[in-house]
């Protein structure tokens, strides 16, 4: 059963028992298979309620068609979801799906909440394999540069083509996930991180290390999306916010023990020990994922094209064709170009996301925000390895944990904190449906949380920049990084929060989308950050990028006053 159910929400469902679980997978009534359908405004009902007017609709309908014996009398439930109802075994999906410990169920939000809190922590280490591959890796660049025989920013190049690759792929990795499935793509590419990382450790050549880099963090970067899509999968709106502030935890805590032993292993054993502690992460992690993650989509795309589309009979007394039929040829060059289609074409189609202006203002806000990050990495990094402080690589790992606790700080806190004002202002809008159930809105997000996230992490960058600049004592400028990560983590997970309320049925490619923004944002970062600091120095830099932070803070205004209207038009384009 769901968490923490409503206590007066009790739904009547003219259902048979079996299917009283599932709130979106198509429903077996006597002689027809009816298909339920979302609802026209998901922000403002809930499945049960989905459930329950499609499940009169339908035996209205029934009734008129037939007159046979009268169907099973209503029953009340006591959840909004109803009883778990769990997949046979044999029948569970997903790449060797009958192995995991964890059963499958229907529907995905009837997990018990301990179940949920646990897919949810495995998704969370998931996560954490990208940033992980890329943070082990920055204490020991200049050891890459100086036994590859290259300079500084080529070997950063390394760091940046990384986040391109986590930037490009999740968009390919999330559309599969809506024909595969969740746990086939963590399985595949799981297994390509692990075989990329170990092709890094054995690198001979910096060409060789940075196409291997780049394909291990296109491999890895299916948590970035897929991750999110499968806590939309679990969690309703009213706790989501929760789930994906722990859920970050992963993605964003990599960088709190990963500097560390980057530091300690280059130190001891050299670069190439990084690469392997990160194939041993993700085959430890491929484990846990054959073993204790279980599907969680539910309504899934087909994989390839029906059967009918494939074969097309021959009509009685037509003419005869040679042996290989033209007719056959043109099917089967159709059937080719359209499978070709939905690998290569279709999953592009998700950048069109971004002519919907909600999405476009909070992904470019949150793109703001994770580009300073990865300015800050290399920035740290460049800076305390040379005077005046010229600390070891060990030193420079550690300069890392303050961001990283101050991600920990906001993601235990922010979460709660802003599932609490989306359903304050539900409340002061007086928004209910007809059940007396509070309507939510994805915007409603948006609110105190946002400005202290806005105000927080632009200031942190120019003090860091500043005090960095003039060679301050070394904790002035984490005390500013802490404050950094707490900032950044409020707008991260409010943006990705967000996302998954205004592409409910695709959560999976919107958050891809957010991807692939924001890491082209931290590519171009990664590899200019290193010049301009030459160039300019700290100070300065970060200035500029807290003021172009600070600029950007107006998307806060802009969707409290225009994102209800806009999102209406965004739904009724889409729907």
């Amino acid at each position: 059963m769901s968490g923490e159910p409503e206590k007066d929400a009790v739904v009547a469902l003219a259902l048979p028992p079996s299917s009283s679980g599932s709130d979106e997978r198509s429903v077996d009534f006597p002689g027809q298979e009816i298909g339920l359908e979302p609802v026209e405004d998901y922000h403002s009902r809930s499945h049960a309620s989905s459930i329950s007017h499609r499940g009169e609709e339908n035996k209205n309908h029934y009734d008129e068609e037939k007159n046979d014996p009268a169907p099973e009398p209503l029953h009340r439930a006591s959840t909004e979801l109803g009883p778990a109802v769990t997949i046979p075994r044999l029948k569970r999906r997903g790449l060797l799906g009958q192995f995991a410990l964890v059963a499958e169920i229907e529907n995905p939000k009837t997990y018990p909440r301990r179940t949920k809190w646990f897919i949810t922590f495995i998704v969370a280490v998931a996560g954490a394999a990208a940033p992980l591959g890329s943070s082990i890796f920055f204490p020991s660049l200049s050891q890459v540069a100086k036994e590859l025989n290259t300079t500084a920013t080529i070997t950063n190049l390394s760091i940046a083509l990384y986040m391109l690759s986590m930037a490009i792929f999740p968009l390919w990795w999330s559309s599969f996930s809506e024909r595969l499935g969740r746990r086939t793509i963590y399985i595949t590419s799981f297994v390509l991180f692990v075989l990329f990382n170990c092709l890094c450790a054995i690198s001979n050549s910096i060409a060789m290390l940075i196409v291997m880099r780049m394909l291990s963090g296109g491999a890895s970067a299916s948590v970035q999306a897929v991750g999110a899509g499968t806590i939309a999968d679990l969690w309703e709106v009213r706790e989501r916010g929760r789930a994906m502030g722990i859920f970050y935890l992963g993605p964003l805590c990599g960088p709190l023990l990963a500097p560390i032993v980057g530091g300690v292993l280059a130190q001891r054993w050299g670069w190439r020990s990084t690469m392997w502690f990160a194939a041993a992460y993700g085959a430890v992690t491929l484990i846990f994922v054959l073993v204790c993650l279980p599907e969680t989509l539910v309504l899934q795309k087909p994989v390839l094209f029906p059967p009918h589309e494939e074969e097309e009979e021959e009509v009685p007394g037509s003419r005869p064709l040679s042996r290989v039929s033209t007719r056959q040829m043109a099917r089967t060059t159709t059937r080719w170009l359209k499978k070709l289609k939905v690998i290569f074409i279709d999953p592009l189609k998700i950048i069109l996301y971004l002519q919907y202006i909600p999405v476009l203002l909070s992904v470019y806000y949150a793109s703001i925000a994770f580009g300073s990050l990865y300015v800050l990495n290399v920035s740290v990094q460049d800076t305390f390895g040379k005077a005046p402080y010229n600390y070891s690589t060990i030193i420079i790992g550690l300069l890392y944990i303050p961001n990283s606790l101050g991600y920990f700080a906001s993601s235990l806190v922010g979460g709660r904190w802003m599932d609490n004002i989306m359903q304050r202002e539900a409340r002061k809008a007086k928004r209910y449906d007809e059940r007396g159930r509070l309507v939510f809105r994805p915007e409603d997000r948006m609110r105190e949380n946002a400005w202290l996230g806005a105000i927080l992490y632009p200031v942190a960058l120019i003090w860091y920049g500043w005090t960095a600049e003039k060679g301050v004592y070394w904790l002035v400028p984490m005390i500013a990084n802490f404050f950094f990560g707490v900032g950044s983590m409020l707008i991260f997970s409010m943006v990705t929060t967000m996302l998954t309320e205004f592409v409910p049925n695709k959560s999976s490619e919107a958050v891809a989308l957010n991807n692939f923004v924001r890491n082209i944002f931290s590519c171009v970062g990664s590899l200019v950050t290193t010049p301009i600091i030459s160039a300019i120095g700290n100070g300065w830099l970060f200035t500029i990028l807290g003021l172009v932070a600070l600029a950007s803070s107006s998307v806060i205004v802009f969707m409290r006053l225009f994102g209800p209207r806009w999102r209406v038009k965004m739904d009724a384009r889409m729907h």
